[in-house]
Formats: C-alpha cells, sequence, structure tokens
C-alpha cells in the first residue's frame, strides 16, 4: 500500500463534482485536494538498533531479510486509522520501527523471538498493515529498539485435506492470494471484510476479523480449526479436532490475541467448495426500525443469506451503501442488501425463503441491480475516506456490536455522543450507520462520521473518540466487535472484561512473553 494512504496508486481518484459542491455547502470547504509528500522527504527518528543487535538479528534470518532502508521503515510505522493517517501528514520526524525483519518460516520466527527477548527488542508483527486501531504502532515500551517482524514470506498452503474440507495457510498470505491458491483446489475460504486486498491470513486471526460474508460463512474465529503459534518462550500447536473437552480452548486465547502473546504462523482453517452461482437481491425498509427487525427476523429463522446488511436513512441517502455510485439515483427509505452464494437448488431455497420473511416484514424488492453495485464497490469506501482527508474533512469509522434488544438505544447514544462531541469543538458533523453483520442474539453497529477538520484534527477525533468509548461501555455495547483493540480502545478494555478478567490475560502474557516484548501498548491494560 502507499505510505501515507489507503491501498494502491491506482485506486485514488479525485472527489466528484457533486460530493466537492456538497462539502463546501455543509462544511464551507472547498474540497480541493492538499498537497502530498514524496516519501523520501518524511523524516524519521534514526534507527536505535545497535551494530550487534543488528548483526544478531542478521544471524537469525540473514542480512538481506534485516532492513533499516528508509522506505521499509516509513511503510511499517504504524497501519491506516484516520489518526495513522493525518500523522503521516505531520513534518516531524516520524516514528518507525527500528528495523523491519523478515523471517522465512515459523522456526525463524521462533528464533527471533528468542533473540529478541534476550536482548530487549520490543516486535510488532506486521501482516498487510491494515490496522485501524491503533495495533501496529511501532511502540518500544520499556525497550530501547523496536523491530516490525513482517511475515511476507510466510506466503505458502502447506495443506489441504478436501474430505475434511480443511486447509492449512501461512500467515503471510493475502486475502486474494489464499483464494487464488485455495480455488486451485476448487475451494474458497469467503471470508470477505474491507480490508480483504491487503490483509493477511495471520492477522485475521489475530485480530478475531469478521468478514462481509460473514452471515453465510461465520467469522475468522469461527473457521479456524487449528494454530500454530511461535512466542517467546517456545512453541504451541492447538487443535486436534474439530471439537473437544480437553479443559478451555486455548485457541481462543490467540485469536485476538493481536501479537501481544506471540505470533501466529499457521492457520488451519474449514473451507468449503466454491460457489456454483450467486444471487442478488436490494432492499428498501421505510426506516431503519422495521428493516432491523426484518434482519432479526430471518437470521433467527435460520434462512440468512449469505451477505445481510442495512444502511441507516443518513447512509442511504448518500448512497454510501454503494460506494462506486456516490451521487447515483437515490434509494428511498433504508437500503438492505443481500447476497446468496452455493449450489443453484441450495441459493434458490434459501432466496425464496428470506424473500418471503423480508417482504412480510415490510420490504419492498428493488432487484439486483443495488446489491451489484454494492459489492462492486465494497473495498472502495477508504479511498473515499482518503480522499475526503486530503480535502479538509474528518472521517473515520468505528463500530460496536449489541443484543437485538439494546440495538436501538446503542445506535442513539453512539450517534448522540460523536455528534455533541463534535458540534461541541465548533464544527457539525454526519453521523451514518449500519448493519454489518447479524446472529440470532444481535448484531453489530458500524458508524462512519464526516466533520470538518480542527486545527488539531488528531486532538479532535481524540475527544469525540473518547466519548463514544464511554457511551458505549454505558450503553452495554462492545467495545469493538471485528476491529480489534490495539492502542485505540485499550483504555475501555478493563470495562469491557473487568480487573479479574485483565489479571487473567497478564497472566498468560507472563507465561508465554516473560520479557514483554510482543506488541506492547496494545490490547492488555
Amino acid at each position: 500500500m502507499v505510505w501515507d494512504a489507503w491501498g494502491s496508486p491506482s485506486g485514488h481518484k479525485p472527489l466528484p463534482e457533486q460530493i466537492r459542491g456538497l462539502l463546501t455547502q455543509v462544511f464551507g470547504v472547498s474540497g480541493e485536494p492538499a498537497t502530498r509528500r514524496d516519501e523520501g522527504d518524511v523524516p524519521l527518528r534514526a534507527s536505535a538498533l545497535s551494530p550487534e543487535q543488528q548483526a544478531g538479528l542478521g544471524a537469525v534470518v540473514g542480512t538481506d531479510n534485516v532492513s533499516l532502508d528508509h522506505r521499509d521503515r516509513l511503510r511499517h510505522a504504524g497501519g491506516k486509522s484516520t489518526p495513522d493517517l493525518l500523522r503521516r501528514r505531520d513534518t516531524a520526524p516520524q516514528d518507525a520501527p527500528d528495523a523491519v525483519v523478515f523471517p522465512a518460516d515459523h522456526d525463524e520466527v521462533t528464533a527471533l523471538l528468542e533473540y529478541c527477548s534476550g536482548s530487549g527488542i520490543a516486535v510488532v508483527p506486521f501482516g498487510g498493515g491494515t490496522s485501524v486501531v491503533g495495533g501496529l504502532d511501532p511502540a518500544r515500551g520499556i525497550f530501547g529498539a523496536v523491530i516490525a517482524l513482517d511475515l511476507r514470506r510466510l506466503d505458502t498452503i502447506t495443506e489441504v485435506d478436501p474430505i475434511s474440507g480443511t486447509a492449512t495457510l501461512g500467515a503471510g498470505l493475502t486475502g486474494p492470494r489464499a483464494e487464488e491458491l485455495l480455488a486451485e483446489h476448487g475451494l474458497s475460504l469467503g471470508h470477505y471484510p474491507q480490508s480483504f486486498e491487503y490483509a493477511t491470513i495471520g492477522g485475521f486471526a489475530a485480530t478475531r476479523s469478521s468478514g462481509q460474508a460473514s452471515a453465510g460463512y461465520g467469522r475468522f474465529d469461527d473457521m479456524i480449526q487449528r494454530l500454530r503459534i511461535a512466542t517467546p518462550a517456545g512453541d504451541l500447536d492447538l487443535g486436534r479436532a474439530p471439537a473437544s473437552a480437553a479443559g478451555p480452548d486455548l485457541r481462543e486465547l490467540f485469536s485476538g490475541s493481536e501479537g501481544t502473546l506471540g505470533i501466529i504462523t499457521g492457520v488451519t482453517l474449514r473451507v468449503h467448495p466454491v460457489p456454483e452461482t450467486t444471487a442478488y437481491q436490494a432492499w428498501s425498509f421505510p426506516d431503519f426500525a422495521t428493516g432491523a427487525n426484518a434482519l432479526r427476523t430471518v437470521i433467527q429463522a435460520g434462512a440468512a443469506p449469505t451477505v445481510m446488511r442495512l444502511s441507516d436513512e443518513a447512509e442511504t441517502g448518500l448512497n454510501l451503501a454503494r460506494a462506486g455510485d456516490i451521487g447515483g439515483a437515490p434509494v428511498g427509505g433504508c437500503l438492505a442488501v443481500t447476497t446468496f452464494e452455493g449450489t443453484a437448488a441450495h441459493v434458490a431455497a434459501r432466496s425464496a425463503e428470506a424473500t418471503d420473511l423480508l417482504t412480510a416484514a415490510g420490504g419492498t424488492a428493488l432487484g439486483e441491480s443495488p446489491a451489484r453495485e454494492w459489492e462492486h464497490g465494497r473495498f472502495a469506501a477508504p479511498y473515499l475516506r482518503d480522499a475526503l482527508l486530503d480535502a479538509g474533512i474528518l472521517c473515520e469509522t468505528l463500530e460496536t456490536a449489541t443484543v437485538w434488544s439494546n440495538l436501538a438505544n446503542l445506535k442513539a447514544k453512539v450517534t448522540a455522543a460523536l455528534t455533541d462531541s463534535l458540534t461541541a469543538q465548533g464544527t457539525p458533523a454526519l453521523v451514518m450507520c449500519h448493519i454489518s453483520h447479524t446472529y440470532p442474539t444481535g448484531a453489530s453497529l458500524y458508524f462512519t462520521i464526516v466533520a470538518k477538520q480542527a486545527d488539531d484534527p488528531i486532538a479532535q477525533w481524540a475527544a469525540a473518540k473518547h466519548a463514544v468509548g464511554d457511551a458505549i461501555v454505558a450503553a452495554s455495547g462492545t467495545i469493538t466487535h471485528h476491529h480489534a483493540v490495539g492502542a485505540d480502545h485499550r483504555p475501555w478494555m478493563t470495562a469491557e472484561i473487568g480487573d479479574l478478567g485483565v489479571q487473567v490475560l497478564r497472566a498468560v502474557k507472563n507465561a508465554v512473553d516473560p520479557a514483554g516484548i510482543m506488541n506492547p501498548g496494545k490490547l492488555i491494560p
């Protein structure tokens, strides 16, 4: 990805004239993009690694696989949240890892962690670089130096078991490459988060990722059968069978551990045959409450499509549900998108059942077109975010989840907290929301926030984030549904799991990472 924005250069386009006019009307900005710097002009703090430490790392992975190159360090200097990208625009020297190290396999990862633990070097695991919660900040903690441990060379499929429906994938495989390799066996994982094009298998596991097709295939942690993990204290190979009563499931400790306990190097996953066909259907509901009730009816009846999403009135009105068609023909009310994958018979039966349920619950079928448009543009929203940042507009997202009976309350409290905080700082704010993932007992809410940037937009968003984090906790939501904790959500982790829960996590960390080198400042308070 480019160093100061999301994705590849080809994905970055000027804001449409209609959007620029809207920005002028609502926020009083011209919409003209700011000048971007060349990455070679960005100052970095000098590497703190001693020659002896550089040689020690090189002895493990080979000197060619230890980089102090300016470009490598800059591109591993953090993730892709709005604060991350705003910091990239700062003219002051940037924090960056002191080196980027590229191990070839599990054994080299284990040896690196052993060396770093004994040498006082912090380690930040790095997959696709897509974290939006500060999960990749090159924090040194109590240590004098920090490295980014890049897993891109762990990029193969080591085993496919078509009888059991499983495949073992290297942690450094990106989503697209994993699908390519699985397709050679007629298989698919079907995990498509918005970060799909760049994020990696190891990152999906370490953050408990949830993809856009989770209604059909489940979250990533639902797919995990086995994990291979390197820790400073040794190796773990967890998961002998599809289910077990052999004590607590230790896979759950490392799925979602965000590199604080060790590094996931290989994942055995449940896979399925490449779908024979896909059907698309979009729906309109008169209001968000009616649409949410309809989605609940479908998921509780066991008739869930592969994809099922609902945008609120604000998001529908701006066509942000169809990021590839901003400013296109409007859809009234609230837009819902459904897709169905599988065999022709399965798709026909499931779509017919869901159609009956959604119609009875107040939905109006809109045909295939809006759903296909959503799919076509589903990975484009971060590019729009970057264009807005360049135009002087603060644009950020956050997500949470709760039970169905609390959904409306949580949505109202989050919207009010964001609106009140940003308005109090002197700028009007637009807060939009959609239901991104559904469960029999509840759903997730995904918010997009747009406001004029203040003189210090990082402080502006920090104040709003603090207000909304407190609001989520008070309204009994989770502080994160699928973006992980990182550094950004860490202040609310104790409220999420309690003081004793924090002690449990600290005890586990002390067992597998006694020196505390693994991803300091993330997840564990």
